[in-house]
Parts: C-alpha cells; structure tokens; sequence
C-alpha cells in the first residue's frame, strides 16, 4: 500500500508522490513567540513529529522547516506591557520577549519528545527576502502602497479561496482579517506595515515598517525549500486566512504552484469545551506537565487521528497513563531479560523469575505474525498516518511479547522486540536504551542501598528509599524471591 495523505485543497485522500524522489520538503508554521505554549501547540507539533518520523522509517531524507514568528501585534503589545515606564527600547524588549519564549517552546517541545527540525528560521532574520517579496508583488500588480502600507489584492489573484473553499463574494471580514477603510477591498491583506512610534521597524522603499504575517512564512518557506515543495502543515485555524494568503501571495510571485499537500490538524477542547482563556480552561504546556508526564501527553494526543478533534480529560489522561505503563513496564522486562544491565538481577515489573526458568520454547508460525504486524501497521500509518491504528498494532504486540515472558518464550521475545522498538520509535514513544540502562542500573544500586538498610534493621533508610522511588513512579514489592519493581499508577 502507498503512502496516502488527505490534502485539505483538493479535499481528497492523495497518493504521496514527492517533487523529487526520496526526499521530502516540509514546512510548518510555527509559534507566535510571545507567551507559554499551550496544548493546541502540542497537537499540532506532535503530529507533525510523528509525520516526519514515518515519513523517514520509509527511507525519505526530510527537510523540516519550522518558523518562528519574532516580530508580531502580539509581541509589541507584550513589550509595551513590560517595558511600563522604563526608557528601555521596545525592539529590545521585544527581542527578550522572543528569545524567552523561544526558549521555552524548546523545553516543552524537547519533554514531548519532538525532534528539532531541521532548521528554524526566524522572520526577523529574513527581512530582506521579505522586502524583495513584496516589491515583486507590487511589479506584477498584485500589491499597492498607500501611506507606507503595502497590502495585496485579493481579488487580482483569480484562484483566491481555493484552500479554503470558499468564493470571494462569500467571505466577510473576520477573525484575524485587518479592518482598514483605505484598502480597495475589506479582503486585502498586509505584505508591508508602517512602524508606529517607538514600534520594531525596518528601512524597505515605503518607509520604516515591519512586514505583514503572512508575508513571513512565504518568504521563508520559499528561502529553504524552493518556490515549489512537497508538505505545508498547520491547525486547522489558520487554513483562512493565513495559508489561504500565503498561497495567493506565493503562487501570484513565481507563477507557480506553492505546495503540493496542504495537511491540517484538529482542534482540542476541554472536557467538551473549547479552549479559551475566559472560559478558564486554558492550560500551558507547563502547567499540564505538573500534573501529567509528557510522555502520557504524547501517547494521548496519538490516540486520536491528527485530523479529528480530540478532548482532553482527566479521565482520558489517566487512560493513556496506563496505556503507557503497559508499553514501557514490557520493554523494560525485554530489555532487563536480553541486557542483564549489572551483576545484580533485579526482577523488573510483573514478571515471575520462575517463568523465566521454563525454559525457551518455539514460536509457531512466529515470522507470520511479525509479518502481520509490520503490514498492518504500515497501513494504518499509509492511511493519512492513522496513529490512532497503529497504537492498536503496538498493544496487540505488547499483549503477545508479555505472554513470551511469562512462559520463557526469549526466543520469541527477541524476534518480537525489534519490531516493538522500530512502531515505538516512530510514534516517538519509546527510549534510548542508553537511557533505559542508566535508569536500570540507578535503580539497581537504590534497592541494594534498601535491601541493606533493611538488614541492618534501618527503617528509616529504607522507607526513604521507597518514598523516593514511588515519587518517581516507580513501586516496590518485597516477596520472597527478592524485591520486584514496576512502574505506578498513583505518580
């Protein structure tokens, strides 16, 4: 089966065939860098993620472009709140702004396990192609100046609403669409701004400005991956007006079509209702992550289709919490079985020592069911990256390698766990075995602290230890052939 993707322009499911074989072009439209990160920027990126990860298990080379948007309304009015009765510059206020909160999407980003793209322009940096943009909009008659303005006209670029789906005499001013009586129709959008006082500005032909916010991705995208590329991604809010503009922009520069396969996620609501900082249910990334471990956030945003809406809940984080106990609590019983990682053998989860004595036995029909899995996870992740599905091939695979090692079965179990760590690792959910090693063998040292306080009858010592341990989620039981570990669900 190919690779199929939905391409919001033509509203269709396409077969995924690059511009050039083997390698991908693919830009996302990044943060507005002005506050926290928030949960709908965590679906966003986190599909994104798990669509270049599959796009390079299937051998393409990825460009993966990702922009910054440093310069903003959002910014300067951040600025000015900061900056209150400093004589500080705003430009230099505004840099701290950008750089802080850049900053910090890397922190949220990194705890979500998402891979850093290949390269992350930012729009202050690209100013020059910018201005070069939008001179050549205004030769090709496309953009006018009024007053150090330069605004572009909708209505002179034929194919105008073809993203969006949408007819011209349709579409009213809304969100996101600038109010100005000037402009030959309320549609026209800004390519060029003329600097306030005091506000961040540029020298360009029509004056000191900044450029306008759909401008910026244009150039950039453009910059690093050709007038004409494979992907454009984003939430589904900014299919209009933003990438609708970009496309009218773009294509009305070079002529030539803009991106081939236009990919939108869905919203995210709270408990059923939207997300929105009135309703009191707007939540940062930072703050979900007090309460949640980034991991089980990762895992629950892949339980639903990146295109589908998806409700966060307590309950459904508690869900995916154990969903993701039961991946990991299986590949460290793998890895603990085939990399033994000190002298000392600790019996990890809920695995009995006395299966593991049974013996090796063979698995029947064992390259089939390898096969079968690989195959079915494959068309899940053809089918417009169905993460939803593929999760169900891991639990099934989980499901039949727990069995092997309660019987023994570490012939079976060692076929069996490449192919858990390969879906794994394309839906970004598991470890390096590096790490898992290190946390093995700190483990290993902690319980044989325990082990000999409790001999030398140090209570204290060893309850300390246990408190320690089930901070991090990690839960000791005493039995009789030693002490056992797994992971928690009260962490």
């Amino acid at each position: 089966m190919s690779l199929k993707v939905y391409n919001t322009l033509t509203r269709t499911k396409e077969e995924f065939l690059p511009l050039e074989e083997g390698r991908v072009g693919m830009y996302a439209c990044g943060v507005t860098v002005y506050d926290e990160c928030h949960l709908g920027h965590a679906r966003a990126y986190v599909a994104l993620d798990v669509i270049r990860r599959y796009l390079e298990y299937k051998g393409y080379q990825v460009n993966y472009i990702q922009n910054f948007t440093d310069v903003d309304d959002k910014i300067i009015a951040r600025a000015r709140e900061m900056r209150k009765n400093e004589e500080k510059d705003l430009k230099e206020f505004c840099k701290e702004i950008a750089d802080k909160y850049t900053k910090a999407y890397f922190e949220q980003m990194d705890k979500l396990a998402v891979k850093r793209a290949t390269q992350y322009p930012r729009a202050t940096e690209h100013i020059g192609e910018m201005i070069e943009l939008t001179e050549g909009l205004i030769r090709k008659g496309y953009g006018y100046e009024i007053d150090g303005d330069v605004f572009f006209q909708v209505g002179k670029f034929k194919d105008y609403g073809k993203l969006s789906h949408r007819k011209l005499d349709e579409m009213r001013i809304g969100s996101r669409v600038e109010v100005d009586e000037r402009k030959r129709s309320p549609l026209d959008f800004a390519l060029w701004k003329c600097s306030k006082e005091d506000e961040p500005s540029w020298d360009s032909p029509w004056g000191k400005g900044r450029p306008g916010w759909h401008i910026e991705c244009s150039a950039m995208s453009m910059k690093y991956l050709g007038e004409s590329f494979d992907m454009h991604a984003g939430g589904q809010d900014l299919i209009f007006p933003h990438h609708e503009n970009e496309i009218a922009q773009s294509e009305g520069y070079t002529g030539k079509p803009f991106a081939r396969y236009w990919l939108h996620n869905g919203f995210v609501t709270i408990n059923r209702e939207k997300m929105s900082k009135s309703l009191g249910n707007f939540f940062t990334l930072r703050e979900i992550f007090q309460m949640y471990d980034p991991r089980v956030v990762r895992l629950f945003l892949l339980s639903t289709h990146y295109r589908k809406p998806i409700d966060f809940s307590d309950d459904k984080l508690n869900k995916a919490k154990r969903s993701l106990e039961r991946i990991e609590n299986c590949l460290r019983e793998v890895e603990r079985k085939q990399h033994p990682p000190s002298p000392y053998p600790l019996p990890s989860g809920e695995r009995s020592l006395k299966a593991t004595r049974r013996g090796e036995t063979k698995g029947e029909g064992l390259k089939e069911k390898m096969d079968s899995d690989r195959k079915r996870f494959e068309e899940a992740m053809d089918d417009d990256f169905n993460t939803a599905a593929a999760l169900g091939v891991i639990f099934d695979l989980v499901s039949r390698t727990n069995n092997w090692l309660d019987k023994g079965d570490l012939s079976s179990v060692a076929r069996a766990a490449p192919e858990l760590r390969d879906f794994c690792q394309v839906l970004g959910l598991s470890l390096e075995r590096g790490q898992e090693v290190r946390l093995a063998q700190e483990l290993m040292r902690l319980i044989k602290d325990r082990e000999e306080a409790r001999r030398k009858k140090d209570w204290v010592k060893a309850d300390a230890i246990r408190a320690k341990l089930m901070q991090e989620g990690i839960i000791l039981e005493d039995r009789p052939q030693g002490t056992t570990w797994r992971r928690g669900r009260g962490e």
